[in-house]
């Protein structure tokens, strides 16, 4: 059964090459494939984790090469997939996920004149990040790595007739391609030192060269969190992500749930060895995901679009996950990872739900009441919120998140100041996501739905309902009695770092007390958004409030900062170099060679004579230089 764990990105693989010779052939045809081979690959890779379950390989992983890719010297690295428990993990995330996901779009995007095309990038996409997750090389990761930004540049942009889709669609692969190129130098740093770019050899050979707090070893690590903060949208290369809700929604899904933005999460722990050997880099991670959650989460309270909300939700929540990875609780990490994708997608598909019934409105502040009209999507909806805001009923993200929340608390790299940044990103994710809530379901209507969801968008929305609210029971309190079986899975991939332990009481208000920041900032947004909404109102209406909503809304200035800092001078030096100078060369390669051609042109005069003594000339001068030499 492990040996099936090629056709896992193989199935997507397929299906993208089928709708693309076959587009033509009708939209049940594209719903067909598209939504059945990645269905296929997702049941694959059930089966597979079944296998892994019952009988674990020995050590723990499987290897699977299925060919090398490059022979040259001693470099060979394979096409060749690596499955242990953390990529045992992001594959059926990423497959079940996106199953969903496809199952959901198939009548969301029905209508679309481009229905063939978008089933053939989202494929694509999935076998992109397959591809990275489940490669046991740094080149091969970095092949799916540069497919997901591919296929996100071609998703975002995917109604590319508005030019507004196309400039988010450019500046998402732009921003991402800053942090990729630190990256490709992290991989070919490790290449000239190491002479191999196989994760595990990697892993192995790393602690035996680098000291703990070597220059290599921070170089490195440093390189390869240039290449996660561009993929997961963390400070300071967070600003492409929220412009990336141009795209369709199931697109915002997939990017946020299951591809994309948890690449650089799982870069991390796949490298976590190296983050080891470079503790002020692993330091950095944790600082880096608290300062991002925070700024997202102020950012996400002062958003009219209610993707947007969500879009800085998502900064925030993969924040609270470099958080994990930067105080070494690697496992906490991915289970919020876990967590996270079900009630992340849950989200995203029930805006789109709300967005079609709204004739495609966006603006919360034009919905208004449509608990009443569309019941079942408010209460799935709200058990998508509940996972965001770490509150029961939903235990996925309020075991997760409390998890990370003890481990930083706890964990000899993390401490006060981390933990109370964590605890106050919580009371900010309440507010932002209960003023979602209240400002979209409640109140007074302000148009009549349009459109009422088919079963094939609902079941979706049940499924993933139904996982945000039972996921926590792979990693309850012990306080609860619960066995951390997640932890214990994943331990032989991401063993954790020794934490202090806590003492009963002090692990009682670690427990306790983000639960109460959490209905702190519910009851906030009750009053300023259900209770008195004239309270926000009257704020905004002044000179100051004014100032503060538009710079909280702008995201804290980055786009501003960076189009002075860079865009207008990379524009201006390109309209003063139009004739591109570096260009000058090659035209006078061009220019030499068309003159040889024309005096060489001459000598076609269809004189045989002239033929002949050329020949002869020739002849001459080869014998000289043969007697000469």
């Amino acid at each position: 059964m492990l040996d099936w764990l090629w056709l896992v990105p193989a199935l997507p693989l397929a299906g993208f090459v089928l709708l693309v010779l076959g587009q033509r052939l009708g939209r049940a045809y594209v719903a067909a494939v598209g939504v059945g081979s990645v269905g296929l690959a997702a049941l694959v890779a059930i089966l597979i984790a079944a296998r892994f379950f019952t009988a674990p390989p020995d050590g723990g992983a499987h290897t699977q090469t299925v060919w090398t890719w490059i022979s040259v010297g001693s470099f060979t690295p394979h096409i060749a997939f690596y499955l242990d428990a953390l990529s045992l993990v992001m594959m059926l995330v990423v497959t079940v996920v996106s199953f969903f996901i496809h199952l959901y779009s198939a009548e969301f995007m029905a209508d679309d004149e481009g229905y063939g095309r978008f089933f053939a990038y989202m494929n694509l996409f999935v076998c992109s990040m397959l591809v990275l997750v489940l490669g046991d090389n740094l080149l091969l990761l970095y092949l799916g790595w540069e497919g997901v930004g591919m296929c996100s540049y071609l998703l975002i942009g995917f109604w590319y007739k508005d030019s507004a889709n196309g400039r988010a669609a450019i500046k998402a692969f732009v921003v991402t391609r800053v942090g990729d190129t630190a990256m490709a130098i992290g991989l070919f740093l490790l290449f000239m030192t190491f002479g191999t770019l196989d994760i595990q050899e990697l892993m192995q050979k790393a602690p035996q060269a680098w000291p703990v707090g070597s220059g290599m070893a921070v170089a490195a690590a440093v390189l390869l969190l240039g290449g996660a903060v561009g993929k997961s949208a963390q400070l300071p290369l967070q600003t492409w992500l929220p412009d990336a809700m141009a795209g369709p929604t199931p697109v915002s899904a997939l990017i946020h749930a299951a591809t994309m933005v948890t690449a650089g999460v799982y870069l991390i722990a796949r490298t976590h060895v190296l983050f080891s050997l470079a503790p002020s880099v692993q330091l950095l991670v944790a600082v880096v995901g608290a300062v991002t959650l925070l700024l997202a989460g102020v950012t996400a309270i002062a958003q009219h679009d209610i993707k947007r909300v969500l879009a800085y939700s998502t900064i925030s929540q993969i924040g609270y996950m470099f958080l994990a990875l930067g105080v070494g609780a690697w496992s906490a990490a991915m289970f919020h990872f876990m967590t996270h994708a079900l009630f992340k997608a849950l989200l995203f598909l029930g805006a789109g739900v709300v967005i079609m019934a709204m004739h495609h409105e966006h603006n919360m502040f034009k919905m208004g009441g449509l608990r009443k009209v569309l019941p079942l999507t408010f209460w799935l909806f709200l058990i998508g919120c509940l996972g965001l805001t770490a509150l029961p009923p939903a235990t996925g993200g309020w075991c997760s998140k409390d998890l990370i929340l003890h481990e930083t608390m706890v964990s000899p790299i993390g401490g006060t100041a981390l933990y109370l940044a964590g605890l106050l990103g919580a009371f900010l994710t309440a507010i932002y996501t209960f003023r979602m809530i209240f400002i979209t379901f409640f109140g007074e209507a302000h148009h009549e739905p349009s459109h009422r969801p088919s079963p094939a968008m609902m079941v979706p929305l049940l499924v993933l309902a139904a996982g945000s609210l039972v996921a926590g029971a792979l990693e309850l309190p012990s306080l609860l009695g619960g066995v951390p079986y997640f932890s214990n899975f994943m331990h032989s991939a991401l063993p954790e770092l020794k934490a202090a332990e806590a003492a009963a009481s002090t692990e009682a208000l670690l427990f306790v007390l983000p639960l109460a920041v959490s209905l702190a900032g519910l009851g906030v947004a009750w009053w300023l958004w259900l209770k008195s909404p004239a309270t926000v109102a009257s704020f905004v209406a002044t000179p100051v409030g004014a100032g503060v909503k538009q710079f909280f809304f702008s995201g804290w200035g980055f786009d501003w900062v960076y189009d002075k800092l860079f865009v207008r001078p990379l524009v201006w030096a390109a309209r003063v170099n139009k004739g591109d100078f570096i260009d000058l060369f090659y035209r006078a390669i061009s220019l030499v060679s068309d003159i040889v051609h024309l005096l060489l042109a001459r000598t076609e005069n269809g004189i045989v004579r002239w033929y002949a003594a050329c020949v002869a000339a020739g002849g001459i001068i080869i014998i000289a230089i043969v007697v000469l030499s």
